[in-house]
């Protein structure tokens, strides 16, 4: 049965166990969290595919995740700071009336209970870490490779997709997988696309680096 659920759409993808700050200006949204904090602090986030996240008139997708609130600071112009954080999948079966904030008829979307095979997961965390480790040479701000991970298969994949350097459309696919075992077979590859990337990314650096800037040397006379 669907449940009427606030909406938050946002240009990035929330994942189940994952944080969300957000700096809550807009005032349909402000009208949101005061609702949340009266109520039932949940609200439901999906990716905008289509649009900007502020004055609306976006595209939406038709899977999210509840997100639920578990700290809030209200400013005394009417903004609010809140830390929120993943903790189920859901499915869009209709959308309201913006009024006076994004609404919709949401479904809980249950993960497959079908069960990885053995192995599967170790076989995705070293290119995992491997990502994780070219990423932070190229300066980019991840996690570092030695990480801890569940050893449950469902929760180890959402952290790894949650933590790897991935665009929003990759990570909205891994969220939109049927249960763990499509999740990290989608995740290998990922990963190893985006180690090729990186690799790549890291050769023009060197290369870059070992140009001194006069061209090619002048032969011997």
């Amino acid at each position: 049965m669907a449940d009427v659920m606030a909406m938050f759409p946002l240009g990035s993808v929330l994942l189940p166990g994952m944080s969300l700050p957000l700096h809550v200006f807009e005032p349909r949204y402000r009208a949101l969290v005061q609702r949340c904090l009266e109520a039932v602090p949940e609200f439901g986030v999906v990716l905008i595919e289509r649009g900007s996240e502020v004055g609306g008139g976006d595209e939406r997708t038709g899977v999210g995740t509840v997100a639920r609130i578990v700290e809030a600071t209200r400013f005394d112009d009417g903004r609010w700071a809140i830390g929120a954080v993943g903790v189920r999948r859901i499915r869009v079966e209709r959308w309201l009336a913006d009024d006076p904030y994004p609404q919709a008829e949401v479904s809980d979307w249950p993960e497959d209970p079908a069960e990885p095979d053995a192995g599967a997961l170790d076989a995705v965390v070293p290119t995992f870490r491997r990502v994780l480790a070219l990423a932070a040479e190229l300066g980019v701000a991840v996690p570092a490779a030695t990480v801890a991970l569940a050893d449950d298969p469902l929760v180890a994949g959402y952290q790894m997709a949650a933590a790897a350097p991935l665009g929003p459309v990759d990570r909205y696919q891994l969220l939109g997988a049927a249960g763990p075992a499509e999740r990290l077979r989608l995740l290998a590859a990922c990963l190893g696309e985006q180690a090729e990337l990186l690799e790549a990314q890291l050769a023009m650096a060197a290369a870059d680096e070992g140009d001194d800037g006069f061209g090619e040397s002048p032969g011997r006379l």
